[in-house]
């Protein structure tokens, strides 16, 4: 890892209509643009920004390629903002659907198009599981592609951080029941410390972009959060819709002392953990 991330990054806290691209197009250019006049270079969006993630029983209806029309607005809007652009998209390829996470230069081209490796419960009934990490060289850093579930598994996110990854993003919708909320505290704090423990393990970036609304009986739990390679927090949305910025170019001075400190990946011992 050369610890030369840099760059602005903001993270975007929205609600989505469900199974109606064209509204919630029109708030990702809104938003798109709130996050350029705050001089982000690169803006994250949650999972499923464009459909909204309940939308099994219309898969065939909204799923598209990956130059389909929503993919084509995407990379309009991040051409005309002139941002690296990252988004939650369902993408139809081969005849199965995936739940994806795309990836746009500012001028508009696609750099990359992840498909979701961890499925969660029900998604395995609708998506295929991807099998392969994606990262992406861009002019900021080496940026590693992930969606939801995928930040549970340390392993995983370690992986991108070995291919050189410096930042990891996370389009997301964390969601949550009564039952979850009041027996077990699963909540947006959680999530957010979740995000912390991944950028403090592997020593790097973390953002993460999750969802706020209420669909199918299920709140999403905002609280979409930047993580500095210490765990701490640089930007935070609690609750509601927004954007939240945080500047990842700190002094190099700073981010070599810690990693001198932090030496975590190189004190792992996995001969002897079984």
């Amino acid at each position: 890892m050369s610890g030369d991330i840099r760059g602005r990054v903001a993270i975007v806290q929205m609600d989505c209509v469900l199974g109606e691209t064209q509204p919630n197009l029109e708030k990702i250019g809104h938003f798109a643009e709130a996050a350029g006049r705050l001089g982000a270079n690169l803006v994250v969006f949650p999972e499923c920004a464009t459909t909204g993630y309940f939308v099994a029983d219309r898969l065939s209806a909204l799923a598209e390629p990956a130059d389909g029309p929503s993919l084509r607005a995407l990379s309009e809007i991040a051409r005309a903002n002139r941002l690296y652009l990252a988004a939650g998209v369902v993408i139809e390829e081969g005849g199965r659907y995936f739940d994806s996470q795309v990836l746009f230069g500012p001028d508009g081209t696609r750099l990359a198009l992840y498909h979701k490796v961890h499925l969660f419960s029900a998604e395995r009934d609708t998506y295929a599981a991807g099998d392969r990490p994606v990262v992406a060289e861009t002019a900021l850093g080496t940026i590693g592609l992930s969606v939801c579930y995928d930040l549970i598994f340390g392993d995983y996110i370690r992986g991108l951080i070995g291919r050189g990854a410096e930042l990891v993003i996370n389009s997301t919708n964390w969601i949550a029941d009564a039952y979850q909320r009041e027996v077990w505290g699963w909540s947006g704090p959680t999530t957010q410390g979740l995000v912390a423990t991944r950028a403090l393990e592997n020593v790097a970036f973390v953002a993460m972009a999750n969802r706020v609304g209420h669909e199918m009986g299920f709140d999403s739990l905002g609280h979409s959060c930047i993580a500095a390679p210490s765990g701490k927090l640089l930007a935070s949305i609690p609750a509601g819709e927004g954007v939240a910025v945080a500047d990842l170019g700190l002094p190099q001075e700073d981010l070599e002392r810690w990693r001198s400190i932090a030496t975590y990946r190189s004190d792992r011992r996995p001969e002897v953990y079984g």
